[in-house]
């Protein structure tokens, strides 16, 4: 019998994949006693999401990035020796009715791959951040390509609880408001103003006046770090600057300005922006303003951890035999 509880205090290599519906992201850490030390994390544009709001189906295409993805994670999960691996699915596979086309070719590469539901995702996500704000109340925004989580409350690092008020998730993401509002290159003013009005009316009811609360609002996923780098023009991308910035509203609503009348094209050739992302970051960044909007919030902190990090504390503790802040078991592959 393995020993985890030993190997967790004497250093326990781990993995964590995040299948997302714009990108595929790996992390690698060790566990030390409570603590999660020595991250990797790497990023890949796989666009898992492509046509999904529009088909209800992952393309072939899409389940072929990937695959291929994964399978050059596996590699590096190998290398590194990680001995236990979480691998998760979100929005695009929520939505998608052939979701078991992508699951089964991942189950042949090793993994244990897990569609998790909106609220849990939000969890995590929560978990993932609230380390660097323990005892505080704030509001954490996961903005990705099919949908915006958002979760309220404290974390008692202490006693390792979650204080929640309300988790929920919505169907309000960037590649979903491309594909349904924005489909000109560049986009129409109209349609532009028509993705804003809808993301606005998706979110006052859910968030209006959230910022009444006093909780700090956080933000985290690929549109908001994208953002800070096009606000300061970051080349190469810094991430040590971005952790912890503040982004305003103010700076979101220049950034749409430099976008409105360019082609994705355009658009990719902007300082601090990813080619692979360019062809969403324009709706992005009105999902941002409208959540900012509908909140009442004049600006927001951005932060590097996410989903990732709230899954590596969570196995931490399955490994360790103690019960999981999220109230979910994740299922792990070795």
């Amino acid at each position: 019998m393995t020993d985890y509880q030993g190997m967790v205090t004497r250093g326990m290599p781990i993995a964590a994949i995040d299948l997302g519906t714009v990108s595929s992201r790996l992390l690698l850490a060790e566990i030390r006693g409570k603590c999660v030390v020595g991250v990797r994390k790497r990023t890949i544009i796989t666009d898992l999401g492509e046509r999904v709001d529009a088909t209800g189906l992952i393309s072939e295409a899409a389940i072929e990035r990937v695959v291929d993805a994964c399978r050059g994670f596996v590699d590096e999960i190998r290398d590194f020796g990680a001995v236990a691996v979480c691998t998760t699915l979100t929005s695009a596979a929520r939505d998608a009715a052939n979701g078991e086309a992508l699951l089964a070719p991942l189950r042949e590469l090793g993994l244990a791959p897990q569609v998790i539901p909106g609220e849990v995702e939000a969890r995590l996500t929560f978990l993932g951040v609230a380390h660097d704000f323990p005892g505080e109340l704030i509001a954490v925004a996961d903005s990705g390509g099919g949908s915006t989580e958002v979760a309220v409350g404290r974390y008692d690092e202490d006693a390792r609880r979650l204080e929640l008020e309300r988790a929920r998730s919505l169907d309000i993401g960037c590649r979903r408001l491309t594909e349904r509002f924005l489909p000109g290159d560049p986009p129409a003013e109209d349609d532009i103003d028509r993705a804003a009005a809808w993301a606005f009316e998706e979110f006052s009811p859910v968030w209006g006046s959230l910022s009444a609360s006093g909780a700090k609002l956080i933000a985290v996923g690929g549109t908001v770090t994208t953002l800070i780098a096009m606000t300061y023009e970051l080349e190469p991308y810094d991430s040590s600057f971005v952790h912890l910035h503040e982004l305003t509203a103010d700076e979101v609503d220049l950034c749409i300005e430099r976008m409105r009348g360019l082609s994705v094209e355009g658009i990719r050739q902007l300082k601090g922006v990813q080619p692979k992302r360019a062809h969403v970051i324009l709706a992005g960044a009105i999902v941002i303003r409208e959540l900012m909007r509908a909140a009442g919030y004049e600006r927001l902190t951005v932060s590097e951890n996410s989903i990732l990090a709230g899954l590596a504390s969570t196995i931490a503790e399955v490994l360790a035999g103690a019960p999981t802040t999220v109230s979910w078991v994740p299922e792990l592959s070795r």
